[in-house]
């Protein structure tokens, strides 16, 4: 799915999104294929999540979005 999809069926919620069709450019990550892992009330609970998946597959690209936000902008960081 797309972000803008998403935000349709998912309105003020927190999410735990999975990136399935990802690209970097400039530094960003532009998130292209979006599939929806999981809802949450609040980010404490959704960040939780997010650790556990991460944890298990951590080769996973999952990120935690509120759908308030029109787009999304991510930055790519690297570790050393």
């Amino acid at each position: 799915m797309q972000w803008k999809e998403i935000c349709q069926h998912y309105p003020q919620q927190w999410l735990l999104i999975e990136a399935i069709k990802a690209r970097s450019e400039a530094d960003r990550r532009i998130l292209e294929q979006l599939a929806v892992v999981g809802t949450f009330s609040d980010s404490t609970t959704a960040v939780k999540s997010y650790l556990q998946f991460h944890r298990k597959a951590p080769e996973r690209e999952l990120y935690v979005f509120h759908t308030s936000h029109e787009k999304l902008d991510v930055t790519e960081r690297w570790q050393k």
